[in-house]
Order: C-alpha cells, then structure tokens, then sequence
C-alpha cells in the first residue's frame, strides 16, 4: 500500500480526504525523514563482546569476567561434534547451537555479582559463570 493512499484515511473527517499534489510529494520523503529520527537499539557491534567456546561438554572460558551496569554480547561457537545449549536461568538466555554453528546472546546490564550458565546437553560437568564487577 502506498504511503500517499493511506495518510488520507488518518486525517480527520473535517480535512479535504484528497492531499494537494505537492504534499503528496512529500509525504515518502518526510515519512523516511521520521523513521531516521527515530530512536535505535544498539547494534551488537557496538557492544562489548565475550567469546565462549562450547566443545562437548567443555566450557571455553569457564568463567567470563563483564563490567557491571553495561550491556554486552556473548559471541557462542559451538567447536564440538555433538549440539550444545547454552542456558542460563539467571541471565534467562537458551540458545541451541548444532556442530560448528556459530551465534551470539545479548545480555542486558547486570547488577555485580554472579550468574550461573551451562551446557544443558552436557550436564553435570558443563558449567560455566559470568562475574558482573
């Protein structure tokens, strides 16, 4: 549907339903105009990013140090034969990686502290923490 054919439906009952010639003109590039003002998520290049590495039930590193109060990335490859999920309760994250699948996780700011994730396809021994300071 077009931009022009649409706006004159919005407008109230007591405006000409017609647009003149030169506001129709405009109307596309004034609409692209607002979507550039508006407001963007960061993209995840923008973001601080940690590797791990899933590798059959082993967790490269097993613990990931993050700054408190910043969002950031988990970049996740999964360098086993077998799939991997990483999974956290308290971060509330899952991701399901099959063999060689490479992906990543945006974690939102954390308080300091701790928060537990693990390998829920290579449990017990698949555990892992991020430490939030």
């Amino acid at each position: 549907m077009r931009l022009t054919s649409f706006l004159p439906s919005l407008l109230p009952s007591h405006l000409p339903s017609r647009l003149p010639p030169r506001a129709s003109a405009l109307l596309p590039a004034l609409a692209m105009l607002l979507i550039a003002l508006l407001p963007r998520p960061a993209a995840a290049s923008d973001m601080p990013s940690y590797d791990l590495t899933l590798d059959n039930g082993k967790l490269i590193p097993e613990v990931l140090e993050v700054k408190a109060g910043e969002k950031f990335v988990i970049q996740l490859h999964n360098a086993g034969n077998t799939p991997a999920e990483f999974e956290s309760n308290s971060l509330r994250k899952e991701k399901v990686l099959a063999p060689g699948v490479k992906s990543f996780v945006v974690i939102h700011p954390l308080r300091e502290g701790s928060y537990d994730f693990f390998d829920d396809f290579h449990l017990p021994d698949a555990r892992g923490k991020v430490v939030a300071e």
